[in-house]
């Protein structure tokens, strides 16, 4: 069974009101989900605190749940929503650097400008286009991938993604301003065939300047480029080859995806007794809200 299958068999589990299973999901989750939030603030117990209300969020969510989105995102995605209520409420304190940084709430926020009333308002059209989006820019990846291409991938990253200028790009990846160009030209040229070879136009016609936040949102929310555990595993253990050994280095260091560093961080500490005492501390604080689901007159 896959993770994703696996976690939907546990969420369908969960329903039915099954504890077992409600712990498996916490045990599997749980350290990454602190992982991240211990990088945006400034003491532990903040992080802790974040992610046991970021569970009891799912439970109580759990009707709205869309299993077309995997369960890691949708977890992650909840921790977001929390980070940036209690960074606009001050009721926590952020790490590094201050939350008027643009940076900062790049990597925190779902979106820009989005809370969940303003997400249901549009939600049906706006899903519709992130999926085709979705497609298009993986198909861009895999193309990429398929060929070794990494150093297009790179460009690529960082220039939809993270939001780099051409110039910034060259020089960070110490490569001619006019290749950075060059590959994003062909880039785009590669999604609009892609587009072209569908059946059905884009459901949503956005401005270019939204398109272009919405680009890097999508890639963001949806982990176009996130590593596998496996990768990660292999990273760690210094067994991974060329050109994915590189690209690793890159995503982690350049582009520092913060979930994947979760990731990281969460492998590496896979075992210890911290983890097991926060995942019990999880448990007893949302059990409640479980027993609540399970009852029939809740409902």
């Amino acid at each position: 069974m896959d993770t994703n299958a696996a976690d939907q068999f546990l969420v369908s589990q969960i329903r039915d009101g099954s504890q077992d299973a409600w712990r498996q999901l916490i045990d599997r989750y749980e350290g990454r989900l602190t992982a991240f939030a211990r990088m945006h603030t400034a003491s532990l117990t903040d992080a802790e605190d974040l992610v046991q209300e970021a569970f009891v969020g799912f439970l109580q969510s759990l009707n709205h749940y869309d299993s077309r989105r995997t369960l890691e995102t949708y977890l992650f995605t909840i921790v977001r929503y929390k980070l940036y209520d209690q960074f606009r409420r001050r009721k926590i304190v952020p790490l590094n650097p201050p939350p008027d940084s643009e940076n900062f709430w790049d990597d925190i926020l779902p979106g820009v400008q989005e809370t969940p009333g303003t997400l249901a308002v549009t939600a049906e059209e706006q899903s519709a286009f992130e999926e085709v989006l979705e497609d298009l820019l993986r198909r861009l990846i895999h193309h990429l991938r398929d060929r070794d291409a990494f150093e297009d991938l790179q460009v690529i990253e960082l220039v939809f993604y993270k939001g780099m200028r051409n110039l910034d790009v060259a020089n960070l990846l110490e490569i001619d301003q006019k290749a950075v160009a060059g590959i994003k030209f062909r880039a785009v040229q590669k999604l609009r065939k892609f587009l072209e070879d569908r059946d059905e136009p884009m459901p949503v016609e956005l401005s270019e300047t939204k398109a272009d936040v919405t680009v890097a949102r999508v890639w963001r929310e949806r982990r176009l480029t996130c590593l596998k555990r496996s990768t990660l595993g292999s990273s760690l253990l210094g067994v991974l080859e060329e050109p994915w050994k590189s690209y690793t280095q890159f995503h982690l260091d350049v582009v520092a995806c913060p979930m994947c560093l979760a990731n990281l961080e969460d492998m590496q500490v896979e075992h210890s007794d911290k983890r097991k005492t926060l995942s019990d501390s999880i448990f007893a604080s949302s059990i409640g809200f479980l027993s609540r689901r399970s009852d029939p007159k809740q409902d």
